[in-house]
C-alpha cells in the first residue's frame, strides 16, 4: 500500500492545480468570512406565505387542525357496543361513524379544504385525527345507539324516518306526532331507505289489504305483526308468507318490509354461512329471506336467537386482542312454498299467513302495483301508528290466563283484539298448532317417533334402544337421520315442542332401576285437553304487569279500524 504522500510510483507527486492561472499560495478557505450560514438574514427560517403563522410562529399540523375543526361541530360518543360515533351539535340527533364513506372522516376531508384553501388533508394527518377522537369518544360512559326503532326512557316508541333532516315520528300511549329531532339517538347504514311521512286516513288498512290476496284473518295477523314491529324490546316471531308460485308472497313480504323498515334490498337471498348473516342483520331492522326451501341447522339456530336477541364477537383486523362486537335482535321475514322446511324450534317462532292464487283477471302489472302502493303507503303509515298508539295504551292492563311460546307477543295481539275487536290471538294460536304438525311431517325422524308412540301409548327405553327400534322409511336412513344413540336422543329433546302439539310428551329425568342407572327416554300419549295444558305455561302474573289501566287516550280514534 502506498504510504509515501510526497511521491506516487517512485516520483515526486505533483501540485493540485486549481485552474490554468490558480496561484499556488491561495490562503485558507473562509477562515477570514465571519460566521457562515449565520450572518444571512432568513436562511432556513419560517417564511411568510409558508407552513407558519402570520407571528413567523409554526402552523399547527393538519392533524391538528382537523380535530379543532370537529370539535367545534360534533360531539363525540361510544355505543353501548363500543362502537364511536359523532353527532351533529347543531343538526340531526343521527350518531355518525368516524370511518367508513358515510362516516365523519369524508365529512373533515371536504370541511378541511373549504376552510383552507390550497389545502389537502393526507390520508395520515386523516388518520390521526381519527385516533384521537375516538380516545375523545371514549371519555364518557357507553350511550344506547339505536337502528330505526328506539324507546324513550319513559316508554315512548320513536322510529326513525331516515330521511337527512332527522325527524322521526314518536309514539306514545293514545297519539302518534312527526317531530323535527328524535329524541333519542339513531344510527344509519347504507342497507336503510327513508320512510314517507305518515298520514292519518281512515281508510289506510283496507287499501292495503286491497294489495294482498289472503283472507281476513291472515291479513289481520299480519297487520298486528307489522305495528308490533315498531315495538324494539320484545321477541318478534317471523312473519312467514306461504303459499304456491303465483300467489304474490315474495312481493307481499317485500312490501311489508318497506313499510316498516324501508331498503333498497327488502328481500335477501339464503346467507352462505353466520358471519354474512351477522352483517346482513346489524345494517337492519327488519329483512326477509325470499324463497326459502331449506333451512340448514345452522341457520334454524341463527334466526331463533335472532328473533331473542344475539351476538357474534369477531377479532378486530390487524389486530390481536381487539375485538369486534355485533349484537342485534331484529324482525325478520320469509317465504316459503313448504312450512315443512321449519325446524321445530323454529317452527314455533313463526307466524304463518297463506296466500291464495291470484287468478289471471285479477292480476296486476309489477309497475301498476308499485304505483298502487306508493300512493297507499303514507296512509298505511299512519293506520299501522294508529294502531300502535293503540296497543300502547292498552297494553299495561293485559292479562292472560296462560302463556305460549312467543309470550310477549300474545300479550300485544290480545291488546289488539281489545282495541280493534278481532280475533288475532286465538288465529294466531290455532295457525302456530298447524305451524307445528306440518314441521312436525317434515322430519322423518319426528314421524318414526309419533308412529311408535301411537302404536305403543307410552313407551319407555334408553337412546340405544330407541335408536335400534326406529327404522327410516324403506330401510335406508335419509342423511339428516341421527347417526348414533346419543344423537337421536338429543334430536328427541329438540323435537319435544312438536310432539307436545301433537299430544305426545317427552321426559328424559328417569333413570333405570338397576345398578346401571341408564337415562331413560319416555313418551307418552296424552289426552287434547292436557295438551293445552302443557303447551301454555300458567305462571303466577301478580306483579308483572300494572294493576290500575292508564287514563283513557284522548287522541285514540277506535273507529279507524
Amino acid at each position: 500500500m502506498n504510504t509515501d504522500l510526497t511521491h506516487v510510483n517512485g516520483h515526486p507527486r505533483p501540485a493540485p492545480s486549481i485552474g490554468p492561472q490558480a496561484p499556488t499560495d491561495r490562503p485558507p478557505v473562509n477562515t477570514d468570512r465571519p460566521g457562515m450560514n449565520t450572518d444571512r438574514l432568513g436562511v432556513n427560517t419560517l417564511r411568510s406565505g409558508g407552513k407558519s403563522g402570520e407571528d413567523g410562529g409554526k402552523k399547527p399540523s393538519a392533524a391538528t387542525r382537523l380535530v379543532a375543526l370537529a370539535r367545534e361541530r360534533y360531539r363525540f360518543v361510544v355505543s353501548t357496543d363500543a362502537r364511536p360515533y359523532a353527532v351533529a351539535i347543531d343538526g340531526p340527533n343521527i350518531a355518525l361513524p368516524l370511518r367508513g364513506k358515510t362516516g365523519v372522516r369524508q365529512r373533515l376531508a371536504r370541511l378541511y379544504a373549504d376552510t383552507y384553501e390550497g389545502e389537502v388533508a393526507s390520508q395520515s394527518a386523516l388518520a390521526d385525527a381519527m385516533t384521537v377522537l375516538e380516545g375523545l369518544a371514549e371519555d364518557d360512559d357507553p350511550v344506547p345507539v339505536h337502528l330505526r326503532v328506539g324507546s324513550t326512557p319513559d316508554g315512548r316508541i320513536v322510529v326513525d324516518l331516515g330521511a337527512a333532516d332527522g325527524r322521526a315520528v314518536v309514539v306514545s300511549p293514545g297519539r302518534w306526532e312527526v317531530v323535527d329531532r328524535a329524541p333519542v339517538l339513531f344510527r344509519r347504514s347504507g342497507a336503510m331507505a327513508p320512510m314517507p311521512v305518515p298520514v292519518r286516513e281512515a281508510d289506510g288498512l283496507a287499501r292495503f289489504h286491497d294489495l294482498l290476496n289472503m283472507d281476513e284473518s291472515a291479513f289481520r295477523q299480519m297487520a298486528a305483526w307489522m305495528a308490533a314491529a315498531w315495538l324494539p324490546d320484545i321477541p318478534h316471531p317471523i312473519l312467514t308468507c306461504k303459499g304456491e308460485q303465483g300467489t304474490g308472497k315474495s312481493k307481499a313480504a317485500q312490501m311489508v318490509i318497506n313499510l316498516i323498515d324501508p331498503s333498497p334490498a327488502p328481500k335477501r337471498s339464503q346467507p352462505r354461512d353466520e358471519k354474512a348473516w351477522s352483517r346482513q342483520a346489524f345494517t337492519s331492522w327488519a329483512l326477509c329471506l325470499d324463497n326459502v326451501s331449506n333451512i340448514p341447522r345452522w341457520l334454524s339456530d341463527t334466526l331463533c336467537k335472532a328473533v331473542t336477541g344475539d351476538g357474534v364477537v369477531d377479532r378486530a383486523l390487524f389486530t390481536d386482542d381487539d375485538v369486534v362486537v355485533l349484537s342485534f335482535k331484529r324482525v325478520l321475514a320469509m317465504t316459503t312454498i313448504d312450512a315443512g322446511a321449519l325446524a321445530g324450534d323454529l317452527a314455533e317462532r313463526v307466524l304463518l299467513v297463506d296466500l291464495q292464487l291470484i287468478g289471471e283477471t285479477r292480476r296486476r302489472s309489477e309497475e301498476e302495483l308499485d304505483a298502487a302502493f306508493a300512493e297507499a303507503r303514507p296512509a298505511v303509515l299512519g293506520s299501522l301508528l294508529d294502531l300502535l298508539a293503540g296497543v300502547l295504551a292498552v297494553l299495561p292492563s293485559v292479562r292472560l290466563d296462560s302463556l305460549p311460546r312467543m309470550a310477549d307477543f300474545a300479550r300485544v295481539l290480545a291488546a289488539v283484539d281489545e282495541v280493534t275487536g278481532w280475533q288475532t290471538l286465538p288465529d294466531y294460536l290455532a295457525a302456530s298448532s298447524n305451524v307445528a304438525s306440518d314441521a312436525l311431517e317434515g322430519d322423518l325422524f319426528g314421524t318414526a317417533v309419533a308412529a311408535l308412540v301411537t302404536q305403543a301409548g307410552t313407551w319407555t327405553g334408553t337412546a340405544t334402544q330407541l335408536f335400534e327400534q326406529l327404522q327410516p322409511p324403506g330401510g335406508v336412513r335419509p342423511q339428516d337421520w341421527p347417526k348414533d344413540p346419543t344423537r337421536a336422543s338429543g334430536r328427541v329433546k329438540r323435537l319435544a315442542p312438536l310432539l307436545r302439539s301433537i299430544g305426545i310428551t317427552v321426559d328424559d329425568t328417569q333413570r333405570s332401576q338397576d345398578r346401571t342407572r341408564h337415562k331413560l327416554i319416555v313418551l307418552t300419549r296424552i289426552d287434547p285437553d292436557d295438551t293445552a295444558a302443557c303447551a301454555l305455561s300458567e305462571p303466577d302474573q301478580a306483579g308483572l304487569w300494572p294493576e290500575e289501566p292508564p287514563p283513557e287516550p284522548e287522541a285514540y280514534r277506535p273507529d279507524l279500524y
